[in-house]
């Protein structure tokens, strides 16, 4: 962390951009999910004294809108004062005056502590599991991972051409879900050889007359092109589609996961079926 009184001095754009930079470190600090030495360390100051100190320092911003302005002093002053929301405040202020929006990867999000399961057990529907097929984007694979252990699926595969779940941008938008489900990554015929297969695509089964299968490996396709013909004949009839009246009559591979598996597991509760819990270590690959 920067001394306040180094980054007052600071010209004004560089000042904007460090303090931005620092408001989120601050924000992944108190939210317990701080990156590898990046955990608060000043150490005259306790961390909310210092969130308090460079959060003045946005104050005396001349291009901080007044609403703002207000709106972060009434922050500080608060009887309770909220850290965490004082410095997602002042970085948004100050990313607003810099002309710069936080893709979704950056948001800092952290685990709901009330939310039951851990790493260790969790539940979930047995033999269910997605099969990523050349997901590009680190932040849609994360965020499959992390639907996929939000609704309860078992497994995940990954195709070999998919972006590594590794990846820091993965890492984040799954929320410790990568590391929650653990995953395996090998080929389409792999996943048809040991699983019933069904895809994801435009053309098929309208989402409400699919029937869904009580067990079974969804594949999912790649951002720009969709399933790969080799998915397509190993599911056969199997492809169900997600109805839409839209102009673009498209969606984020993400989000489409989550329409389909709030679907799947409905079908699957609807029959009686209920998740199962068991130790990670006889879930992960």
């Amino acid at each position: 962390m920067i001394a306040p009184d180094k980054l007052k001095e600071l010209s004004p754009g560089q000042k904007r951009r460090k303090l931005a930079l620092t408001f989120g470190e601050l924000e992944r600090d108190i939210a317990g999910i701080a990156e590898p030495g990046l955990s608060y360390n000043f150490p005259s100051l306790s961390r909310a004294d210092y969130t308090k100190k460079v959060a003045q320092l946005v104050l005396l911003d001349e291009k901080l809108p007044q609403e703002s302005a207000q709106q972060l002093k009434e922050l500080l002053q608060a009887q309770n004062f909220d850290e965490r929301r004082v410095c997602n405040y002042a970085r948004n202020a100050l990313l607003d005056i810099l002309g710069t929006f936080p893709a979704e990867w950056d948001l800092v999000i952290a685990p709901h502590s009330s939310t039951p399961g851990t790493a260790d057990s969790r539940s979930f529907f047995p033999g269910t599991a997605v099969y990523a097929e050349d997901i590009r984007s680190p932040f849609n694979l994360g965020s499959i991972f992390r639907t996929a252990e939000a609704m309860g699926l078992e497994k995940v595969f990954i195709s070999p051409a998919c972006t590594p779940p590794e990846q820091t941008k993965a890492q984040r938008s799954s929320m410790g879900c990568i590391n929650t489900l653990g995953y395996s990554r090998c080929s389409l015929e792999e996943v048809a050889h040991s699983s019933s297969v069904f895809v994801l695509e435009t053309g098929g089964t309208p989402l409400n007359e699919f029937d869904f299968p009580e067990e079974g490996t969804v594949i999912i396709g790649s951002e720009e092109l969709g399933v790969s013909p080799e998915a397509l004949k190993l599911a056969g009839t199997k492809v169900v589609s997600i109805p839409m009246t839209g102009l673009k009559a498209s969606l984020n591979v993400g989000v489409a996961f989550g329409i389909l598996v709030q679907a799947w597991t409905d079908c699957l509760r609807a029959k009686g079926i209920k998740p199962t819990n068991l130790s990670a270590s006889n879930v992960q690959q």
